[in-house]
């Protein structure tokens, strides 16, 4: 009669629980909105970033206020292991070096991110960039080794290639760190230098990484998860080089292309930081890019006009920061046949670095010293430096080269020149010494790079704004784009102006500032060149997916067929041969003014991915000194959050008095069963009773 009702009753009590129990922890515990973890990296050698323990590291919270506050985190503070809040402003190898040394009363760091960029500089990266896979060996030029000669980024403190063993995260200055300042200021901060009173703010930081000590261990332990258990450990930094072709190639053909020289044209599409996924890489990446981009679009029909007799390539390498990956796998795939072309087809290089001028009207030319010892290597880069010194006379600023015995900077045709002599030039904003103070780090952004916009502006007038460094970028693409066309065969005045400023104007809003905007959604095709990213890309990580589209849209041409034809890469029902020439994509359009359905269209274009992953995880070399040999760690939860935490000894109180209160519940528990038939007896009446 009572079970129906008895039954509800129970689920409605189970229920109030669970949403009890819900809101208690959510009382309990403040998460973090955005939080961005620094990461493990492993190579041949050892292993780099941070982690926490598989639970999650715990410790007091500290906000450091001063590098001679200090001293409590690391010495006098009595409530041991600490979790430090650091400002921006003490974010330095100094500062970390100091908490690296005291780990066992450092649980973990938090870095606010900062709002401006510190005006020393900061650049954790290494002094001597990719100091072991460039061109220069002891066999190759020992006296430019190593950065003997000039030491490229001397602002580098190398703290991205350190290894902690606590989690440091940072969190965007917002509400989440309001809330943390408040907490500290509530219950931890020392008044007078006493010791603050339970309860007490604590942070706990989750960034467990599965890899350990090196590449050739991971990868060992990938190749036995493959085996038993489908999961990884670690993954090879890599992605893929984004190319296109100034007139098409049949791309099944691989390997030597008689007859056929080509000029590659080259800038990177990586950067990094000392964070995940932080890289803005303004100066170090996205300078070089757009000015690449921009090129491409103004010689689209120029070069198909001309029918110039050399190719331009134009290449965007992905992995140079981790030892050159994208251009060392394009040189090993070339000397096996792998590739379109091979190099005895490579005419030239001219690669397009870190080209922000920050209002100088000064480029730098920069080649090999040592190959243009060489009459015919030293004749072509003369030619070269010519084409670009002419290019330049009408463009208001000058191109000189540094001195004739100085190395190359970091670059991408140094994995080139490592294969065989070939002529080349780098162009670079600096004559010695890298000109970027923040360089590889989270202030490498488009304030730096002066991508700066009037208050009050909508998103689509910033789109089509015009800032001091679209400008300034419009002239390098200008100056590139007329000497790459003379370079190629072409005549030097058919090409006087060139409209680029437009599109370099939102090709750097689309990077640096926004990419979610109309120009993109209106380009934007059906298909992705990139499935998976496991590093490090100008701005965030769906970039590369912007530059494939970019690059497609801005060298390819509209044709007018269907949308299955399209995607089935063929221009008619009959077409069996441009697929090897061309790659079709279809474009979803712009919306009408008036609706919604898209007006989509195919775009033809000579746009192709190769894969950028080193050779040495083809050849299984995991621990090569020829090739790049980073991995990065993977990771099941990248979480934090700060509660009380009460005092140790009312810690040990509560569970005294818990124990206490199970061993009594036992003993009555055992007293009562022993003692059941007495005093649970209801004394049975005779069985002759009568009534």
């Amino acid at each position: 009669m009572y079970g129906m009702p008895m039954t509800i009753f129970l689920f409605v009590c189970l229920f109030v629980t669970g949403v009890s129990c819900n809101s208690v922890g959510d009382k309990i515990y403040v998460d973090f909105k955005d939080n961005i973890p620094c990461v493990r990296l492993l190579n041949a050698t050892h292993q780099i970033g941070c982690q926490s323990s598989l639970s999650g590291d715990v410790g007091v919270l500290h906000l450091l206020e001063s590098e001679e506050n200090l001293d409590w985190v690391l010495s006098s503070g009595p409530d041991p292991p600490y979790m430090v809040m650091l400002e921006s402003t003490l974010f330095t190898r100094s500062v970390m070096m100091k908490l690296k040394s005291s780990s066992n009363r450092v649980a973990g760091v938090v870095v606010v991110a900062p709002n401006t960029n510190p005006s020393a500089g900061f650049s954790p990266h290494a002094s001597c960039p990719n100091e072991n896979s460039g061109v220069y060996t002891e066999k190759y030029s020992p006296s430019l080794a190593h950065c003997n000669a000039t030491v490229w980024n001397p602002l580098g403190n190398n703290l991205s290639y350190e290894e902690f063993d606590f989690p440091i995260f940072s969190l965007k200055d917002d509400n989440d760190t309001q809330a943390m300042r408040q907490c500290y200021m509530d219950h931890n901060r020392p008044v007078n230098g006493s010791k603050p009173r339970y309860p007490l703010c604590a942070m706990q930081l989750f960034s467990h990484m599965s890899a350990v000590t090196d590449t050739a261990t991971c990868m060992r332990r990938n190749s036995i998860a493959m085996s038993l258990n489908p999961e990884f450990v670690c993954d090879p930094l890599g992605d893929v080089n984004i190319w296109a072709l100034s007139k098409p190639l049949n791309v099944t053909e691989k390997g030597h292309k008689p007859g056929e020289s080509v000029i590659i044209a080259a800038a990177r599409l990586d950067s990094r930081s000392f964070f995940f996924d932080i890289a803005p890489g303004a100066e170090s990446t996205a300078s070089g890019l757009v000015t690449l981009l921009a090129v491409a679009h103004a010689l689209r029909n120029a070069t198909q006009e001309a029918q110039l007799n050399t190719t331009i390539m134009y290449t965007f390498f992905h992995g140079e920061t981790f030892d050159y990956i994208g251009s060392s796998r394009m040189v090993f795939d070339m000397e096996r046949n792998q590739s379109i072309i091979d190099l005895d087809n490579v005419h030239s290089v001219l690669e397009v670095g870190q080209v922000g001028l920050h209002g100088d009207t000064k480029l730098w030319l920069h080649s090999d010293p040592v190959s243009r010892r060489n009459s015919s290597i030293d004749e072509e880069v003369v030619k070269l430096i010519k084409n670009l010194n002419s290019s330049a006379k009408s463009l208001n600023f000058s191109v000189e080269e540094p001195g004739s015995s100085q190395a190359l900077p970091p670059s991408s045709f140094q994995r080139f020149l490592r294969a065989r002599p070939i002529p080349g030039v780098v162009i670079e904003n600096h004559q010695s010494t890298f000109t970027n103070r923040y360089y590889q780090s989270m202030y490498d952004n488009s304030d730096y790079l002066n991508v700066s916009y009037p208050p009050g502006l909508t998103p689509e007038e910033q789109l089509d704004f015009v800032t001091d460094a679209a400008k300034s970028l419009a002239k390098v693409a200008t100056l590139v784009a007329r000497a790459l066309f003379v370079q190629a065969g072409g005549n030097g005045t058919s090409v006087v102006t060139l409209s680029v400023l437009s599109q370099v104007s939102r090709l750097l809003y689309s990077f640096l500032v926004m990419p979610n905007n109309s120009w993109f959604h209106d380009t934007r095709f059906t298909f992705h060149f990139i499935t998976v990213i496991v590093f490090f890309s100008p701005g965030n990580t769906t970039t590369n997916f912007y530059i494939g589209f970019m690059l497609a849209n801005l060298t390819g041409s509209v044709v007018n067929t269907t949308q299955e034809n399209c995607n089935n890469q063929k221009e008619n029902e009959d077409d069996k041969e441009t697929k090897h020439l061309y790659y079709y994509v279809w474009a979803q359009g712009a919306a009408p003014p008036n609706g919604t359905e898209r007006e989509g269209f195919c775009v033809r274009s000579t746009c192709r991915t190769t894969k950028a992953v080193s050779p040495a995880f083809e050849l299984e070399e995991y621990t090569s000194s020829n090739y790049s040999t980073w991995t990065e760690s993977r990771w099941k939860s990248i979480k934090g959050r700060i509660f009380l935490v009460a005092s140790h000894d009312l810690e040990m109180l509560t569970l005294g008095v818990g124990v206490g209160v199970l061993l009594t519940s036992l003993l009555l528990t055992f007293f009562i069963s022993s003692k059941a038939d007495i005093l649970f007896n209801s004394g049975r009446e005779p069985t002759n009773a009568t009534y």
